[in-house]
């Protein structure tokens, strides 16, 4: 085992037709292009400050915030970088060594050009060490087949668990290789026997505190990607996170029953949520995301269980939705009960996306087939600003409200969608949706006020 030392641092009705007409494609492509560039320099800013800090701080003391930092290396600890021989065994010896430290701060790292099987790792803690950096600068590979989780939680690969002041970043990789259980997947081969509903989250964050997870790429996940749970103050950007289009419920980024969650700068597109925020979560704050292929940016669904929902202060700020099923989506079941208030989409632009801005308080696996209920979670409180885009079908907006608890406050602000198809007209469709339009709001709204 070796010990090195290393720096913690770190207007007119006319003027619209004409746009609509002529510079809206332009546009598009200019907006989506330069989102793809303004990512491109910041994921590659990060990496070079990376890897400076690995060529000069690795193996001295830094000085830049006068902090010093334990450098500890897997390797150290018998870890193999083949691929294939399993080095579960020595993370786990790693991480409890640098976990016990009664240091300040302590760097565990990862390193490059290499890479590392795991299979599924528990990380816990508390730990003696106000900050860990998990800095993974080569790449960590799930095993491929779902075998290997037999008589364990198979909804879980890395896991970290109980512990303030981690910070998992670097510019390595994540992989998955969920393709073992996508084969087996309930949802795409109902008939299968032995078929699979729940598969692993690649990488779990559990009753974490003023935590993060930056820079890394996560990829081909065998269910989501990233979970954030009964958590609080976590920060999460530059990431990448990509799966095929087609893979089943490869969520990019979860959270549940937590809040203070920070997503920034980061390009997600896989085969389900780009960004999904389930039951008891408050104060999120998502923004400068690219979301596509997937189904959009969605808070739901919640109350399938019949339970309490409590979600309330989220915003979702500067995304761009490249032809995504859904764009700005809250979904309920009828059977829940509770709220979702103060919720705010703005500033968002859609590239040929099915429903751009969709509500659906009667949200079921099967569209229409659940019956209309007397209960519902309540929806209040909910303003669209400055949205603009393409739809690739006709209904661009959908308020789709319970019969019983109508959706209330809602607010439409400076929206201007159309059709994918030059010259064909979108329109909005509402059910018990109440609220106020400010501003042009093109397709018209349907409000019952």
């Amino acid at each position: 085992m070796i010990l090195r030392s290393s720096s913690a641092a770190n207007t007119g009705r006319v003027q619209f037709r004409s746009f609509q007409g002529h510079l809206m494609p332009h546009l598009f492509g200019i907006a989506i292009k330069c989102f793809d560039i303004l990512l491109s320099l910041q994921a590659t800013f990060f990496a070079f400050i990376i890897l400076v800090q690995w060529l000069f701080c690795s193996n001295v003391v830094c000085n830049v915030v006068g902090v010093k930092s334990e450098v500890v290396d897997v390797l150290d600890f018998g870890a193999v970088g083949d691929g294939t021989a399993d080095s579960s065994e020595a993370f786990l010896k790693a991480w409890n060594f640098v976990c016990n430290r009664e240091t300040q701060n302590v760097i565990l790292i990862v390193p490059g050009n290499q890479t590392f099987l795991l299979h599924p790792v528990n990380f816990s803690g508390p730990c003696k060490a106000k900050e860990i950096k998990f800095l993974i600068l080569g790449r960590i590979v799930s095993p491929i087949s779902p075998k290997t989780w037999e008589g364990l939680d198979q909804g879980k690969w890395l896991r970290f668990y109980g512990i303030s002041g981690l910070k998992v970043k670097g510019t390595g990789e994540i992989n998955g290789r969920g393709w073992g259980w996508w084969n087996q997947s309930c949802r795409d081969h109902p008939g299968l026997e032995g078929c699979t509903s729940l598969a692993p989250t690649a990488i779990t964050f559990q009753s974490c505190k003023t935590s993060s997870l930056s820079q890394v790429r996560l990829i081909n996940s065998s269910q989501t990607h990233v979970l954030i749970s009964g958590s609080d103050d976590f920060i999460i950007k530059d990431l990448v996170i990509t799966a095929p289009e087609t893979s089943p419920n490869t969520d990019g980024i979860h959270i549940s029953s937590s809040s203070n969650i920070f997503i920034r700068n980061s390009i997600i597109g896989t085969g389900d949520d780009c960004v999904s925020i389930g039951d008891h979560t408050s104060n999120i704050d998502i923004s400068y995301v690219k979301c596509g292929p997937g189904h959009g940016i969605s808070i739901g669904s919640l109350g399938r269980a019949g339970n309490f929902v409590q979600v309330q202060n989220i915003r979702v700020s500067r995304v761009a939705f490249n032809r995504t099923t859904n764009g700005a989506r809250i979904k309920t079941w009828q059977v829940g009960k509770g709220y979702v208030r103060g919720v705010t989409f703005e500033n968002l632009f859609f590239n040929s996306v099915k429903n751009p801005i969709i509500i659906d308080q009667n949200y079921c696996n099967v569209r229409g087939a659940c019956k209309e209920l007397k209960s519902g979670v309540q929806i209040r409180d909910v303003a669209y600003r400055n949205l603009w885009g393409t739809s690739s079908t006709d209904v661009a907006i959908t308020l789709n409200c319970s019969q019983s608890i109508s959706c209330t406050g809602l607010l439409l602000q400076s929206i201007w969608l159309m059709s994918v198809e030059f010259g064909r007209k979108v329109s909005s469709s509402c059910i018990n949706a109440h609220g106020a339009a400010v501003g042009v709001v093109q397709p018209a709204p349907c409000f019952q006020d």
